[in-house]
């Protein structure tokens, strides 16, 4: 039995030649068809230099444990998604390392109807057969076929607007040189089929796993000037650029201004509830109290839950959620099989913005104003759990409402707060959100670094 390291809490990870190669690949195929079961398997890839070999050893692994593999080749996240449930797939596996460094590599995972594994069990099991590794051949290995499903997804997608009813508006589009580049030039053309008068400018646009940009991470404060000059250079009513694989979907408005992921949750949240009024929105605790005012003004239904992509899809599906958010730029829709897209956000937000008339600084001003928040901080600390005692030591006494759904939340009249260990990293991460007070984020925030430093 060799301990495998590359798993995670919700997929696969791992520094290529240390942890994850193209053996265990093979042996990680092999498990997720011994646990899903007989049946057809989509295998996609992402751009990275060692994505093509590790994506054969996968789809060798479910062959040979009698599973039939549609291979999707070069692909996004959500085209694997899109293709699980689309082609009635018993399940999907998108190999990616999205934003880590560039000599990583991983694997992203999909049930039938494209539902998420539960980590608990069916991951469980995967890793448990893999590092055994004992499995018997099925006696007929599984068969193999390429398969194009991006011109089915692009019409999904574009399906998420009105076309023909979005005014004339330059939008600026910065792949990263990571995976999106392709499946966006095929929205982008069935928008322009059905008589949208957009305009696209493209950067960074064809896929390049060497990435000459450098790792696309628009998360990072770093990597964002590029694209914000880029609009205002060229005039862009908006502005959009992508991680890696293309899950996540970030935003700049036409003054080259990012927009922070809880305020594009809410002008998400009341662009699905312009069209379905009452409908239930699912967002994470981190950064809540503008997504609850939004939802509310529209006459839908907050949802809260834990943060991180199977608890939000599991929240969603219980409750038949139309939307669901996260602060984090990951986005999930009723009609994309409860999964999250980097493309469908874009493409609801032109609707949006063709609807109303207004510009995306506009859409967004008035909730960045009511409801000013810090940024997620991250420190990393020796002892988690002692400085989320020390903190709630230190607050809790005086809060109108303590929760503990994912971490530690702490709510008072006028300021709110969320500490919580990461689900993936050796950190603690802090959000401060104020009502209408920027001044008082910055001064909590000045104070919990103080506190955290000292506990």
């Amino acid at each position: 039995m060799q301990p495998l390291t590359c798993f995670k809490g919700y997929d696969v990870r791992g520094q290529i030649g240390v942890n994850l190669d193209a053996d265990i690949a093979r042996r990680i195929g092999r498990g997720f068809a011994h646990v899903l079961g007989p049946g057809k398997y989509v295998v996609g890839r992402d751009c990275r230099a060692t994505s093509p070999e590790l994506a054969l050893a996968l789809t060798e692994g479910i062959r040979a444990q009698g599973g039939d593999v549609i291979d999707i080749g070069d692909a996004g996240t959500e085209e694997v998604y899109f293709a699980t449930a689309h082609l009635g797939a018993v399940g999907g596996v998108e190999v990616t390392a999205s934003h880590n460094p560039i000599d990583y590599n991983g694997m992203k995972f999909v049930g039938e109807g494209s539902r998420p594994l539960d980590p608990a069990t069916e991951l469980a099991a995967i890793r448990a057969a893999a590092e055994d590794d004992n499995l018997a051949p099925a006696a007929t290995p599984g068969g193999y076929e390429m398969d194009a499903t991006r011109a089915a997804y692009a019409r999904h997608v574009a399906g998420f607007c009105d076309p023909a009813g979005l005014r004339p508006l330059k939008v600026l589009v910065n792949a990263g040189n990571g995976i999106a580049g392709p499946a966006f030039d095929a929205i982008a053309a069935e928008l322009e089929h059905q008589g949208a008068p957009l305009t696209f400018i493209r950067m960074h646009h064809d896929p390049d796993g060497s990435f000459p940009n450098g790792i696309p991470n628009p998360l990072l404060v770093e990597n964002r000037p590029v694209t914000a000059q880029a609009v205002r250079d060229h005039g862009a009513d908006l502005g959009v650029a992508w991680d890696g694989d293309f899950d996540r979907c970030f935003l700049f408005d036409e003054t080259g201004a990012f927009i922070d992921g809880e305020y594009v949750v809410g002008l998400l949240a009341a662009a699905f509830l312009e069209d379905h009024p009452g409908a239930k929105i699912v967002h994470d605790p981190r950064v809540q109290w503008n997504t609850q005012a939004v939802v509310a003004a529209a006459g839908g239904q907050a949802v809260v839950s834990k943060t991180g992509h199977a608890f939000v899809k599991q929240t969603m599906r219980a409750e038949d959620a139309l939307y669901g958010g996260e602060m984090s730029a990951h986005h999930y829709f009723r009609d994309f099989m409860f999964c999250d897209s980097g493309m469908i956000p874009w493409v609801k937000v032109v609707q949006r913005m063709s609807s109303t008339g207004l510009p995306l600084s506009a859409l967004v001003g008035e909730m960045q104003r009511n409801f000013p928040s810090s940024g997620e901080i991250n420190f990393r600390v020796a002892d988690a759990d002692a400085v989320i005692r020390a903190v709630e030591d230190q607050y809790a006494a005086h809060a109108r409402d303590i929760d503990r759904l994912d971490g530690l939340s702490l709510s008072f009249d006028d300021w709110r707060m969320n500490l919580r260990k990461s689900n993936t990293e050796p950190l603690l991460r802090l959000n401060i959100e104020a009502r209408g007070d920027r001044g008082l984020v910055a001064a909590k925030l000045a104070e919990f670094e103080a506190l955290i430093a000292s506990a």
